[in-house]
């Protein structure tokens, strides 16, 4: 990736339609993002039928059902995965899917051959569904919500064993914690994952988007890292593209007015097209690491920079002092840092006020040009 991959996060805010699934689709793609990503779950295997709903799910559905039924309600058919993707493919943009579980994991890879794998925030505690990810040999995005440094690392040690270890290895801890310190278990990860900081709180508070975490991240796992973006608005995203983020995911919806559990903190299409284009403006503005002065500022130099003048009328021969010399405006003669190497010197022909200095007065011209 030579430049931000921008996820759109549709996930459930097609309410279940499959039409207003699509139309997420074809905004993501309007709006210039890299994928388009949607959450593969079936409510039984995720979810028992009694299970609470988080508090800001109840905020934004007053509605009084359970986890299970508000995800019921939100499954996408299996056959719409495959009308997406193919829609995906003709707008131009990739379709990515969570998967929730080793069924819908298998259902992803094998079925509708997604290209690469997001995992949930809250997944990095499930070893078993990471260990098959990394089998599959696809690269994954690992978001880290609600995760310890301990938890994370506990979490690439399973994908780097799944991507590294022969067939009949048998997982454990200590298999994990060996393949995670190996080279080889190293090289896979760099190969194929990235971690993306996230704040598991819709909408993320500013206080807790603590965006220095990403840093702290990559310092520790030496792994490309984003940031899953849960804040209102997008001055978040902008700040870690700023920042170094090599991937960001943002929910998004038609209109954040409908009802459903993630409506009120993603962005409208119009926002997400100012997501996008201000992180590829940014891009474009952190340019490289030299300094030097660019193409643009370079007509200013003469302009803006001064050069060496004599201030008083002054005749060949005559030895030049402080007092016959200073600085002004245009530049392009000989720089004022040569003032050291002129002192002393005689004046090589008449000099009236206000003429520059001839560079031939000294002999390292090159240190001095303007």
């Amino acid at each position: 990736m030579n430049s931000v991959y921008i996820i759109a996060e549709a996930g459930v805010n097609h309410n279940g339609s499959l039409d207003l699934a699509l139309q997420l689709v074809q905004s993501a793609a309007d709006a210039g993002a890299n994928a388009v990503k949607f959450q593969t779950f079936f409510a039984e295997n995720l979810v028992t039928k009694d299970a609470p709903r988080a508090n800001y799910q109840k905020k934004n559905d007053a509605q009084n059902i359970s986890q299970y039924e508000m995800l019921k309600r939100l499954e996408l058919r299996q056959e719409d995965h495959f009308k997406l993707k193919a829609y995906a493919e003709e707008v131009g943009i990739e379709f990515l899917s969570t998967p929730f579980g080793l069924d819908e994991l298998e259902f992803l890879v094998k079925r509708v051959k997604v290209k690469r794998l997001k995992m949930s925030s809250g997944e990095v505690t499930n070893g078993l569904l990471l260990l098959e990810a990394a089998r599959t040999g696809l690269p994954i995005i690992l978001s880290t919500g609600m995760s310890s440094i301990e938890e994370i690392s506990d979490a690439l040690g399973v994908l780097a064993f799944g991507y590294s270890a022969k067939s009949d290895a048998a997982p454990s801890m200590s298999a994990f914690i060996q393949a995670l310190n190996s080279q080889r278990g190293q090289e896979m990860l760099r190969q194929n994952v990235t971690v993306l900081h996230c704040t598991t709180q819709y909408p993320t508070p500013v206080d807790d988007v603590n965006l220095r975490a990403m840093s702290t991240l990559a310092e520790r796992f030496g792994l490309p890292v984003g940031y899953s973006d849960h804040t209102q608005g997008i001055l978040a995203s902008i700040a870690a593209a700023a920042n170094g983020a090599f991937v960001l995911e943002k929910h998004f919806t038609l209109d954040r007015g409908m009802n459903g559990p993630d409506h009120a903190a993603s962005l409208e299409p119009d926002e997400l097209t100012d997501l996008v284009s201000s992180v590829r403006c940014v891009e474009r503005m952190l340019g490289a690491r030299e300094k030097g002065c660019s193409v643009s500022e370079g007509e200013n130099i003469k302009v803006a920079r001064k050069s060496l003048v004599v201030n008083k009328s002054i005749k060949r021969g005559a030895i030049f002092r402080s007092e016959h010399l200073e600085a002004k405006r245009p530049g392009g003669g000989l720089s004022p840092m040569a003032l050291w190497d002129v002192l002393g010197k005689p004046a090589n022909r008449d000099y009236l006020q206000d003429e520059q200095v001839d560079a031939m007065l000294i002999e390292d011209v090159d240190r001095c040009k303007m």
